[in-house]
């Protein structure tokens, strides 16, 4: 999965690559921070001398205008985190108190670039520091107009060390693991393919009830964008059928095969549209679609069935649509006749107008001229 979503990085990284290049310009004096680091116990003037040094460190921060030395400080605040208990929850303490003041700070700087590039290291700082603490910091920029702050606030909320922080059964934390998934659900109709990958894994991976419902709420996204030919990036639905498949294999609710049944319906019917003469699709998004449909035969289907499945693989490599769409019917359904694997994880499609259930997946209506997608 993780060769899959490198497009991420590329889309973002564009915004602020000249907010990280590595220069010794700037910096903060280690020496005091280091020697009480390596103290095993703290007294007052211990923990008042790491206030200071966070205090300094963000504040040459927001003051900064050369932000060629930024990624330095940076660094100074990064090496000087510590593991002895008292240190650390000091660290902690000091760091979310300071953070908080340049935030203020900083929205009150002039111009507009200054101010948006203060903010965003903040965030990139509040991102590396993996603290449970400052996720409040974090969650008070997620509706910010600037898609580079929104991104960044939905990191330091989603990153991998957070992620095992929330993993534990504390009732702390388990509060706010349901506290960050309700905050990025209020996210997911507006929000593009970079973000959406990190809400979706994080969905997947925290043990609460909210995070399943975050998923079922960006598979729904993504299958009313299918519906109305704006979805983007398609590599993003081998994610999310990946994780969908997931929560299936562990017994999931219906919802999450009703889910996965449907999107990987759309991204097939588009592709057979496409091979079957409409050609609307250029090489670049034809191959991303063909990649999520073999990706997902070979990930998700033959792990559901325990069985070797090649029939999407052939079809696609043969660019055959009509044994694409046989299989479509087999595996998915079809009018009248369910398919093997709502047979399996006993799902359906939900509610027709009469009442009766639905055997098929929703066809994709036919495709807007004024309209393209990706």
């Amino acid at each position: 999965m993780k060769t899959k979503n490198k497009w991420a990085i590329g889309i973002v990284l564009a915004a602020f690559l000249v907010l990280v290049m590595n220069s010794p310009l700037q910096g903060v004096d280690t020496r005091e921070i280091n020697r009480v680091r390596n103290k095993s116990m703290l007294d007052d003037e211990d923990r008042q001398i790491i206030d200071e040094f966070i205090a300094e460190a963000i504040g040459e921060l927001v003051k900064t205008i050369d932000f060629t030395s930024v990624s330095k400080l940076r660094r100074d605040i990064l090496t000087s985190r510590g593991s002895q208990v008292q240190y650390a929850e000091q660290f902690s303490v000091s760091a979310h108190k300071h953070i908080s003041e340049g935030f203020k700070a900083a929205d009150e700087l002039s111009p507009e670039e200054r101010r948006f590039k203060v903010i965003l290291n903040l965030l990139i700082l509040v991102d590396r520091l993996e603290d449970l603490r400052l996720a409040d910091l974090a969650m008070e920029r997620l509706n910010d107009e600037r898609a580079a702050i929104r991104y960044w606030a939905v990191h330091a909320l989603t990153n991998s060390g957070i992620i095992k922080q929330l993993s534990s059964t504390n009732a702390a934390e388990l509060r706010l693991a349901k506290k960050i998934a309700e905050e990025l659900k209020k996210l997911v109709e507006k929000s593009g393919p970079e973000v959406m990958v990190l809400m979706a894994k994080f969905a997947a991976e925290i043990k609460v009830a909210e995070g399943e419902e975050l998923l079922l709420a960006i598979a729904d996204a993504r299958i009313r964008r299918y519906a109305d030919w704006t979805v983007r990036y398609a590599l993003l639905d081998a994610t999310i059928l990946e994780l969908l498949c997931e929560k299936m294999s562990a017994g999931a609710e219906p919802g999450m095969a009703r889910r996965f049944g449907q999107l990987c319906s759309y991204v097939m019917q588009k592709y057979i549209r496409d091979i079957s003469g409409e050609g609307f699709l250029s090489d670049s998004q034809r191959q991303q679609l063909a990649s999520v449909l073999v990706g997902i035969e070979q990930s998700c289907i033959q792990r559901l069935f325990d069985e070797p499945q090649l029939p999407i693989r052939r079809a696609v490599s043969k660019g055959d649509s009509r044994a694409l769409l046989q299989e479509h019917n087999r595996l998915l359904g079809e009018e009248g006749r369910a398919g093997a694997l709502a047979l399996k994880l006993n799902f359906d499609y939900g509610r027709k107008p009469d009442g009766s259930r639905r055997t098929a997946p929703l066809t994709l209506l036919t495709r807007p001229e004024a309209k393209t997608s990706e």
